[in-house]
């Protein structure tokens, strides 16, 4: 069979593969084939929340948020602007050990150019009339937190990449992706493309895709839930996205005045081909539970859906985006811990970046916490440990 050429291979064509694609696209970087199974944002990418907060913490995080966040307004006012809004995110404790670490961050984001502040139980009030904050004892917010359409922005990077000639192979399984003399070689339905560099950019197939040729990093897919709710009356359209810390239960508006609710996160690994792809009873209850406590106004909302996906963690809660160690040409951008969507535009860029320098020892300096090459030598199995870590920082606790 004869081979096809181009200089980068990338496979998966969710947020974070199709961003890759659009960047490398821009750059001229020469021809990509982007592989997927499925069509574009249609695997964990569509079933991702969206929401897109800058209250993070560090600063490498921050910045590549904020880069996500100001390519998702640029696309989505260009192709289809109910894809993008700014309504603002917050989050609350009743906790005292907790609310001192949202003192804490809000500190730290201020000094990353964040506008994070603290907010009073009456501000609450006034965002959300269906809530009740009796006992709460510290909130924070941005007002300039987003929510996105995930899989709207993914086929706007995918659309654009194809009018900057990248070739996307979809709708056929994997038949064979081998290193091949120095080169990585990938075969599906017939065809087959060869490549000096492949990135893998698979989510939680990630895992499975590198151990097999090989080169094994620390990923541990996980299983997390939401649910589509539509609460009478309808939300407000200026919804602010919230975070219940004490639950651990979050919301987000959708249209037509219906809300998204999600936690359901489960601390082990499960196979990303075989996992429930519906929501539990157990998850339904304790966002119903949740609801009736936090907002009774919502307490009798109607449930649309509920679903699950599967995200995938590492063992520090920072992304695996760069060269996979000890494989030359090799690279991955995988392992956001449930944020992907925020970080995928910005992640996408740096690593482009990097791709198409050459490994410039200035642009892999720009991968910061999330280069995989930290994480050389054997790799030990691990228990997933993710969430909203946003106001802990490294403390175990959070």
């Amino acid at each position: 069979m004869p081979a096809d050429r181009a200089e980068t291979i990338v496979l998966g064509a969710g947020i974070a593969g199709c961003a890759l694609a659009f960047h490398l696209a821009t750059r001229s970087h020469g021809p990509v084939v982007v592989f997927d199974p499925q069509t574009p944002g249609a695997g964990a990418t569509g079933r991702a929340a969206g929401i897109v907060t800058e209250q993070l913490w560090d600063r490498w995080d921050v910045e590549v948020t904020r880069a996500s966040k100001s390519e998702y307004a640029a696309l989505a006012a260009r192709w289809d602007p109910t894809a993008y809004s700014v309504n603002g995110f917050v989050r609350w404790t009743r906790r005292p050990e907790v609310a001192d670490a949202l003192a804490r961050s809000v500190e730290r984001l201020e000094g990353w150019g964040v506008r994070s502040r603290v907010l009073s139980v009456d501000e609450l009030a006034a965002r959300f009339p269906s809530g009740r904050f009796v006992g709460v004892v510290a909130a924070t917010g941005c007002v300039d937190d987003a929510v996105v359409t995930p899989s709207a922005i993914a086929q706007i990077y995918a659309e654009g990449a194809r009018a900057n000639g990248v070739d996307f192979w979809l709708g056929r399984p994997l038949a064979r992706f081998a290193p091949v003399g120095g080169e990585w070689e990938l075969t599906c339905g017939g065809r087959m493309v060869r490549a000096p560099r492949a990135v893998v950019a698979a989510g939680a197939w990630s895992k499975r895709l590198l151990a097999g040729v090989g080169h094994p990093v620390p990923l541990a897919p996980y299983r997390t839930q939401a649910a589509i709710l539509r609460p009478a009356p309808p939300a407000p359209a200026d919804l602010p996205s919230a975070h219940d810390l004490d639950t651990d239960v979050y919301v987000r508006p959708e249209q037509n005045g219906r809300i998204l609710a999600g936690d359901g996160t489960e601390l082990v690994e499960v196979d990303p081909d075989t996992f429930r792809i519906g929501g539990d009873d157990a998850f339904v209850a304790h966002v119903a539970e949740t609801f009736a406590e936090r907002f009774p106004g919502w307490a009798e909302a109607e449930l649309v859906r509920a679903w699950a996906g599967v995200c995938c963690s590492t063992p520090d809660r920072h992304p695996l985006v760069g060269p996979v160690p000890g494989a030359e040409g090799l690279y991955v951008i995988a392992g956001f811990n449930g944020f992907g969507v925020m970080r995928a535009g910005g992640a996408a860029g740096r690593l482009a970046a990097v791709l198409s320098s050459g490994d410039d020892d200035r642009e892999l300096e720009r991968l910061g916490p999330a280069d995989p090459r930290r994480f050389a030598g054997p790799i030990a199995e691990f228990a997933p440990r993710p969430g909203f870590t946003l106001e802990g920082g490294d403390d175990p606790r959070f």
